[in-house]
């Protein structure tokens, strides 16, 4: 059938499974927004207030339910507006698709109104991309667009499409759902020396990520842990892949991870890495990680072996398959006295979690938050947050039991991602998500909050509120010397009033008590709901590596002095 190349954008993307779809419309796109309203019985638009919200929303999206998202925007500021958006996709491994408008291709390069060379704009922050100036090769770029998108390593793909090749036509058949490119697998050779370190050594630790969040690797992870008697540990990007209640499971390590896991990092004398970056946020000074320790990386992507840690069997390739096969060759083992010290471990971290708690003189610490959030959520209920130090006691303090249930910006450390995500994840699953915010945050794009409305999504916002930014501050105060310049944000807004203003529920909590009764109202109410729960701005974040630290730094409790000097 023939059709204008407007309707083959539309097509195409039913063709390869797309159900939503988040955007804004513009003078470049229009043509393909005239396309999606013929078609929209078959395909959900979300018009977000944003063209930043929406990108964030595709990738929230595609983290909670595994496919590739989806993102819609118009040439110039449109288009450049998704920037950040899909830089943290590409630093977080998402999966997305953004599809943009440009001027005819008769303008192109004449400086005309809305002109932005995108392709050029977006070339370090994508996998691949396409300025479409044939209407005939259109749904093969964007078919191409999705297999690249989701194959190997995921990231985002950007297809730019001038207006003259909306207006064209040609011929149009309908094709299955592209498969992802085949992944290389392993030489027998390597998993034989992969085996027999794991056979050799005596103080196992698997450290897992992101790469095992998106390819549901949690069990396969669990079974090798079984069999050799080791114990786990995730990065930030790991979690939620491994359920927090499994006995194994020692949960985040690194700058702001978990004591236990982080001290069996140090102590192992074997780390089998899985679907890691060995970033400097997990791994500390790299100069002093894991000495004397072999190390073992799985990973899909070539350039991630031995660049930031040098390893000693490195198998690229498909992990799946490579992970099945070291489980099935690896030797049964007992390894008594390995449980042992990890087990003080964690009778240690217990005991350092109890100390700082009789410190503090908080009326409401921030755990007590978490308390509250794990006791209303569901296991598959999906936690967003933004980033700073909500973000990390989210990271610590959540029960994650299944996986795909945390969704949070890593590599890129995107504040403002929160709300756009949060969303996302709620159109992906079709149940209530919950989004955890700060004051500081929340401010860069609560605009999306009219969207929740508009939309009535079961969107908890949970705003943790100490006025000021609470990271950027515990730095000053560790590092600075307590100069606390531009940090405090003496800002007069009344968050409970703004949620009404945009017409969601607001409430206020100043006690545990009355956060759990204001979160007794928002599960039971149908549609957005935002809860300021005021916290005191000097709570900090422990444990804590110093940076440029290592390990041996760690920094597991603060004795604090009162500093009103701001």
């Amino acid at each position: 059938m023939k059709l204008t190349g407007s309707q083959i954008v539309i097509e195409t993307l039913i063709e390869q499974g797309v159900t939503d779809v988040f955007g804004y419309p513009g003078g470049q796109v229009l043509n393909i927004y005239d396309a999606l309203y013929a078609s929209s019985d078959r395909i959900n638009h979300i018009l977000t207030a944003h063209e930043q919200g929406a990108a964030h929303a595709a990738d929230g999206y595609a983290r909670a339910k595994g496919t590739v998202g989806v993102v819609i925007a118009t040439s110039g500021p449109g288009a450049t507006n998704l920037v950040t958006g899909i830089a943290n996709a590409m630093l977080d491994s998402v999966p997305m698709v953004a599809i943009t408008g440009n001027v005819p291709t008769s303008l192109v390069g004449k400086d005309s109104f809305q002109e932005i060379d995108i392709t050029g704009v977006t070339l370090p922050i994508t996998k691949h991309n396409y300025f479409v100036n044939d209407v005939n090769e259109l749904a093969d770029c964007i078919r191409e667009a999705f297999r690249i998108a989701k194959s190997g390593r995921p990231g985002p793909v950007l297809v730019d499409i001038p207006k003259d090749i909306q207006l064209a036509s040609c011929e149009f058949t309908r094709q299955a759902v592209v498969s992802e490119f085949p992944e290389k697998t392993v030489k027998e050779s390597k998993i034989e020396e992969a085996v027999r370190l794991i056979n050799e050594c005596e103080r196992p630790y698997i450290y897992i990520g992101g790469g095992v969040m998106s390819r549901d690797l949690g069990k396969d992870v669990m079974a090798l842990a079984e069999k050799i008697d080791g114990y786990i540990g995730c990065t930030f990007m790991g979690l939620s892949s491994v359920p927090d209640s499994y006995e194994r499971f020692l949960g985040m390590q690194g700058m702001h991870g978990h004591y236990a896991s982080s001290m069996a990092n140090k102590q192992a004398d074997l780390v089998i890495g899985v679907g890691v970056r060995f970033s400097d946020r997990a791994t500390g000074n790299t100069q002093k990680y894991c000495k004397g320790a072999k190390i073992i990386h799985l990973d899909v992507d070539r350039a991630e072996i031995n660049k930031n840690v040098i390893v000693d069997v490195g198998l690229i390739g498909d992990i799946t398959d490579s992970l099945k096969r070291i489980t099935e060759a690896a030797e049964k083992k007992s390894r008594p006295e390995w449980c042992a010290e990890v087990e003080k471990l964690k009778v240690q971290e217990l005991e350092i979690d109890k100390s700082n708690a009789e410190k503090s003189t908080s009326v409401f610490p921030p755990h007590k938050v978490f308390d509250v959030i794990n006791k209303y959520k569901n296991n598959d209920t999906v936690v967003a947050t933004d980033v700073g130090q909500h973000q990390m006691w989210a990271a610590q303090y959540t029960d994650f039991e299944c996986n795909r249930t945390f969704v949070s910006s890593g590599g890129l450390g995107t504040m403002g991602y929160g709300l756009g995500a949060a969303i996302g994840a709620q159109v992906a699953t079709g149940k209530r998500s919950v989004l955890v915010t700060g004051d500081g945050s929340f401010g860069m794009n609560l605009n999306e909050l009219a969207t929740a409305v508009t939309y009535n999504l079961p969107v908890v916002i949970v705003l943790l509120n100490n006025g000021v930014l609470g990271m950027v501050r515990q730095w000053q105060t560790l590092f600075y010397g307590k100069r606390y310049s531009n940090t405090v944000l003496g800002r007069k807004t009344d968050f409970v009033l703004l949620a009404e203003a945009f017409g969601a529920r607001g409430y206020r909590a100043k006690t545990p008590e009355e956060f759990d009764e204001a979160m007794k109202k928002a599960v039971a109410h149908n549609g957005p709901v935002v809860i300021d729960v005021l916290i005191e701005k000097d709570e900090f974040v422990l444990p804590m590596l110093p940076p440029g630290g290592s390990i041996e730094d760690i920094i597991v409790s603060i004795d604090k002095e009162g500093d009103d000097n701001e």
